[in-house]
């Protein structure tokens, strides 16, 4: 009897396991047509997935960010203005007279500062298109990074 009983169990077990495996493996009917709406699942209107022979000429491609510039862009800096664009400071050294004022402009998609290695300057984490300016009264060797990616470095020597 207690055999029996186990049999039982065993073969309600397997057909309930088997009933739940058929129900998740079959195509579902789709939100669309249990809602009561007009059509099944498989006549949505949704597009068919690009092929290489198919045409994609109505594909919209994003634009390029505003703040991505060429090195050329980078290099036509205004006087005493340093880019930083591309993870870099362009120029990388500059050399100016004692009293001129150098403006640092990020042209990145990420902040970054100018920090001073002596910390005689530190603008705070500029965005996108903010700029930061330091004079630099006395004459000498400026070292200086990125705070928050420490291999970007430059040079200003004041004369």
């Amino acid at each position: 009897m207690f055999e029996g009983l186990m049999s039982d169990i065993s073969r309600i077990a397997i057909v309930s396991l088997l009933g739940l495996f058929v129900t998740a493996c079959s195509p579902s009917q789709g939100a669309e047509y249990r809602e009561g709406r007009d059509r099944p699942a498989d006549q949505s209107s949704a597009r068919p997935a690009a092929t290489p022979d198919s045409d994609m000429s109505d594909m919209k491609m994003p634009d390029k960010p505003a703040s991505s510039r060429t090195k050329a862009t980078a290099e036509k800096a205004a006087p005493n203005q340093i880019v930083i664009e591309n993870f870099s400071f362009a120029p990388a050294t500059l050399t100016v007279t004692a009293g001129t004022t150098v403006t640092w402009i990020n042209r990145d998609d990420v902040p970054h500062t100018a920090t001073d290695t002596d910390k005689r300057f530190n603008s705070k984490a500029l965005d996108t298109d903010e700029q930061f300016s330091f004079k630099f009264d006395r004459p000498g060797t400026y070292n200086y990074f990125c705070a928050l990616h420490p291999k970007m470095t430059g040079q200003i020597t004041v004369k």
